[in-house]
C-alpha cells in the first residue's frame, strides 16, 4: 500500500465518504489543495535545496526572516516564521551552534533579544536563497503569467481572511514569508 494517496485518490475517497453530508465541497477542495500544495512545495524545497546545507524548513524560515528584517526581536521572528517562541528557542540554539546566527539581549528590555546573521549566515543565505528561488520558479513554471497572478491574488485573500479570523484579531503587517 502506498505511503500517501494522490490528489485524485483522496478526492474520490472523500466523495464516497461524504456523499450524503451537507458540506461545501468546493471550499473543502480549495482548502485541502492549499494544504497539499504547501506540503508538496515544502517537502520539495527541503529535499532539494535545504537538506544539502543541513537546514530544516523551520531553520531556513528563521534565517530568512532575520535576513530580510535585519536584527528583529525574537518574538517578531517567531511570528514571521509561524512558530511558538519555545520552538524558536530551540531553532535559534541550533543555528547559533552552527555559526549562522547571533542572539543579542535587548539593551532596553532584558525580556527581549534580537537576532542577526553572522558573516557565515549571510554567506549561507546569499548562496541558498537564489537556489531556493530557482526551485520556486520551477514549481510554478507550468502556470501562465496570468494564472500565476490569479493564484497569488487568491492565496493572499485566503491568508488575509484567515488572519482576520484569528482569535487574536488581525496580525500587524510584518511582511510576506516563505513559510
Amino acid at each position: 500500500m502506498p505511503s500517501h494517496h494522490t490528489l485524485v485518490e483522496t478526492e474520490t475517497a472523500v466523495q464516497g465518504r461524504l456523499a450524503d453530508a451537507a458540506i461545501n465541497v468546493p471550499a473543502m477542495h480549495a482548502v485541502s489543495s492549499i494544504h497539499r500544495a504547501a506540503n508538496a512545495s515544502r517537502n520539495h524545497m527541503t529535499n532539494t535545496v535545504l537538506r544539502p546545507h543541513d537546514l530544516s524548513w523551520t531553520g531556513f524560515v528563521v534565517l530568512w526572516s532575520v535576513w530580510i528584517f535585519d536584527n528583529p526581536e525574537t518574538r517578531e521572528v517567531a511570528d514571521s516564521a509561524g512558530i511558538s517562541k519555545a520552538t524558536l528557542s530551540g531553532v535559534v540554539k541550533t543555528l547559533v551552534g552552527r555559526g549562522w546566527l547571533e542572539r543579542t539581549q535587548s539593551t532596553t528590555d532584558k525580556r527581549f533579544a534580537h537576532l542577526s546573521l553572522t558573516p557565515a549566515g549571510q554567506t549561507l543565505m546569499d548562496e541558498v536563497f537564489p537556489a531556493f528561488n530557482a526551485h520556486e520558479q520551477r514549481l510554478v513554471a507550468d502556470l501562465t503569467p496570468e494564472e500565476l497572478a490569479v493564484l497569488t491574488k487568491a492565496l493572499r485573500k485566503v491568508v488575509t481572511t484567515a488572519e482576520s479570523m484569528s482569535a487574536d484579531g488581525p496580525r500587524p503587517e510584518s511582511g510576506v514569508t516563505h513559510g
